[in-house]
């Protein structure tokens, strides 16, 4: 099995084991909120289901960066864990609004807030965990098997959840989720800490996040990379947390019908993960972002019209085209990115890459009513498309290549696939 292999040490075990905990109420609780918003009872649609996702996002973003800075300068498991501690008790608590039956919309919104905020700090501390937690030669089939175990949680945690909104209702599963957290938490106090190479006394916290910020734009391939994402992420997450639940809710039979649609995502995931232990392209970038090119396929599917079937295919392609991206970008980064840095560069990445969610969300009930609902799936689709292109005229994205260690003689040598 992979978490015997050699490389896979304490840390890269444990982590990987809380992140399946937590993903398996994380996919889930999307499907539960946007749900909870359409059955409350109050006329709700997909104007309320952008706002709620949105009041999420927004101080994901607005907080990123100092929980990237915090997570270079603290344990980063211990970082973990309190985000991880707030994130059950936000959960828990929007869990027993629902049960109770019809919570405002205010404060679904402000719930939703809180559980944005414990990812902001979350987040980065996860990403330098894992980075740090594998050698580099290791990386890319450590990589590709952390997000199969994670993609496969999320496939569990999509089918079951709209199956159980439907049955017994979002209120339960939020609540799942909020149990699912405090499992993880408890999980990740058994994490070793790792050094990050910094100096006792050292500079601030200002100094710290205007150094990350150099780092940033001196890296063209990184920014360029971000910036395509911000904009796309935008439209995927409008997708995926408003538009779907709406279409499917229309004509497509409700939750589980969506569950499945977003676990066909996450097969896609995970599907996608036995390729990449196996292949390693010299070109990261430029391969990741062929696997980009198939993210326009579900709101190409949505605005057609198409059945179950055929939307939940588009789901599966565009899953296995994340997994091609993600396991190379981060590659790239454990490559190109010093580890002190590793935590504010994952920090600055994740910003842009979710600077416009909010924009995105809240505007999607807009832009449905505008255009309709098939036209504002037709425009995600093209901007996926147009994005996807437009980032390849960056030469440092076609060009970036894996740096390959090299065996006696200088000739480089092969991983085995599979080992222990």
């Amino acid at each position: 099995m992979f978490l015997d292999s050699a490389w896979a040490g304490r840390n890269y075990r444990i982590q990987t084991a809380a992140t399946v905990v937590s993903g398996l109420g994380n996919a889930a609780a999307p499907i539960a909120t946007a749900f909870a918003v359409l059955h409350s009872g109050a006329g709700w649609g997909s104007a309320e289901v952008g706002y709620v996702t949105a009041a999420r996002t927004v101080p994901l973003v607005v907080l990123l960066l100092v929980g990237g800075a915090v997570a270079d300068r603290l344990p980063r498991h211990w970082v973990m864990v309190g985000a991880n501690v707030f994130n059950a008790v936000s959960q828990a608590v929007l869990a027993a609004l629902v049960l109770l039956g019809q919570p405002s919309l205010w404060a679904l919104m402000v719930l939703s807030a809180a559980g944005g905020a414990g990812q902001a700090f979350y987040a980065p501390a996860a990403e330098g965990v894992i980075l740090q937690a594998v050698p580099v030669e290791h990386a890319a089939k450590a990589f590709s098997v952390f997000k199969m175990a994670m993609n496969g949680a999320s496939i569990a945690g999509a089918a079951l959840g709209g199956v159980l909104v439907a049955v017994i209702g979002p209120g339960w599963v939020l609540a799942v989720d909020a149990t699912c957290f405090a499992v993880a938490a408890a999980l990740r106090v058994g994490l070793e800490q790792v050094a990050v190479g910094r100096e006792a006394g050292g500079p601030g916290l200002v100094h710290e996040l205007r150094v990350g910020w150099r780092e940033f734009r001196a890296r063209r391939w990184l920014w360029a990379i971000v910036v395509q994402f911000g904009m796309m992420n935008a439209c995927v997450l409008a997708v995926e947390a408003v538009y779907g639940p709406v279409v499917a809710e229309d004509r497509m039979g409700g939750a589980g019908a969506w569950g499945a649609a977003m676990a066909a995502l996450s097969v896609g995931m995970v599907a996608a993960g036995p390729l990449m232990t196996r292949w390693q392209p010299r070109r990261l970038l430029l391969v990741g972002n062929g696997g980009v090119c198939l993210f326009g396929l579900p709101p190409l599917a949505l605005a057609l019209g198409l059945p179950l079937v055929p939307v939940a295919l588009a789901m599966f392609l565009a899953g296995v085209g994340t997994t091609v991206f993600v396991v190379g970008w981060m590659v790239t980064l454990q490559q190109e990115i010093p580890e002190e840095l590793l935590s504010r560069m994952s920090a600055y990445d994740a910003f842009g890459s979710f600077a416009l969610l909010p924009l995105g969300t809240a505007l999607a009930g807009p832009a449905a009513s505008a255009f309709g609902l098939s036209g504002a799936l037709w425009g995600c689709a093209l901007i996926c498309a147009v994005l996807a292109g437009l980032v390849l005229l960056v030469p440092e994205v076609r060009r970036l290549e894996r740096a390959v260690p090299a065996a006696v003689g200088g000739v480089p040598e092969p991983e085995p696939v599979t080992s222990g």
